[in-house]
């Protein structure tokens, strides 16, 4: 009994040291879940760059090094919230339930759905693991924001470009899967599709009538505007891999998307006097890497001088933009400057 009592006593002390030494690291607490979506640039960067590879015969490192960047960036990204989760769990639940950041808990979902195309040639089993997680997170977390939006009166306010993620974000859902070797999927990948699609229509008109008529939204959130490119740009990818095909459809959401890229664009050009730089700026990146698939996808099918010329052209703009985010990101991190960056 005596040793016993030595032996729990020396691992409560464990315990308390342990859990002393998380609670002093204190970078989690601010560590915002919109992070996330850097590895959601990188990797949808990645697989922009691949294709521009099979396309043009640009050099296959470029693709490699990218989806390398974007593993590490989830491992490291994945780690640090894991660490607030643990050490600071009512940031995390206040955040899950604020109006406009809790819809950005979808980019972790997002993020396991899109890793799997740049792991699934160097461990398949691992992406297909990874894909399965994403799609049941995904569904759930689809499920419960959905239920939160009927079950309480919401604020016109609150409907910014980020309420677009949740549901919309079901769109990654298929697209990963003709790489990943799985039994067919064909109702699965509907599903994605389905939801996606049809909420990505009264969610782009509230939010398109929320910037008419009220007011301008902060200038920390314009980065966000971008995220109104998502529907049309992964719609167009969603529906490609699902049907297997570029037809008349797919069209007409690749015309959408250059339509909405060239008006947020002009939108977008002052950003960088604006307002200071934070990490809310990568909100911008996955829906400018998703413009430039959906760009390389139509050349691949239907090419021509002005078709290839607006793919090269978006793939520059997402690539200058994401590396600049990258290297900004970074040395704002060696300097200590991330919780002034993630407020």
């Amino acid at each position: 009994m005596h040793k016993t009592a030595i032996f729990e006593g020396i691992t409560i002390m464990g315990s308390s040291t342990i859990r002393q030494t998380l609670m002093s690291w204190h970078v989690a607490d601010y560590f915002p879940v919109g992070l996330f979506g850097s590895v959601m640039g990188l990797t949808g960067l990645a697989v922009s760059w691949r294709l521009a590879h099979e396309l043009y015969g640009t050099p296959s490192i470029i693709p490699v090094v990218l989806g390398w960047l974007a593993v590490i960036d989830f491992v490291c990204v994945a780690g640090a919230y894991g660490l607030k989760l643990i050490t600071a769990p009512e940031a995390v639940r206040t955040e899950f339930y604020h109006p406009v950041s809790g819809n950005l808990f979808g980019t972790i979902p997002v993020s396991l759905l899109l890793l799997p195309i740049v792991l699934a040639r160097i461990a398949l089993r691992l992406a297909q693991i990874m894909w399965v997680t994403g799609a049941i997170i995904m569904v759930i977390f689809a499920l419960i924001i959905v239920n939160r939006w009927m079950s309480d009166r919401q604020q016109v306010e609150h409907a910014t470009p980020a309420w677009i993620i949740p549901v919309v974000g079901m769109l990654d859902i298929p697209i990963a899967l003709p790489t990943l070797s799985l039994p067919p999927m064909h109702g699965v990948m509907m599903l994605g599709l389905a939801v996606g699609m049809f909420f990505a229509l009264p969610l782009f008109t509230l939010i398109f009538s929320r910037l008419l008529f009220e007011a301008p939204m902060p200038d920390a959130l314009l980065p966000s505007l971008m995220i109104l490119l998502a529907p049309f740009a992964v719609g167009f990818s969603a529906y490609v891999a699902t049907s297997g095909q570029v037809d008349l459809f797919a069209e007409g959401l690749y015309a959408l998307t250059l339509f909405i890229f060239a008006v947020l664009m002009g939108r977008m050009r002052h950003l960088a006097t604006c307002c200071p730089f934070r990490v809310s700026w990568w909100a911008v990146s996955f829906p400018l890497a998703a413009t430039s698939i959906a760009a390389l996808r139509f050349e691949g099918a239907h090419s021509s001088q002005i078709s290839r010329g607006i793919a090269e052209f978006i793939l520059f703009v997402t690539t200058i933009v994401i590396g600049g985010l990258l290297v900004r990101t970074v040395v704002g991190v060696l300097r200590g400057d991330l919780r002034t960056l993630s407020s």
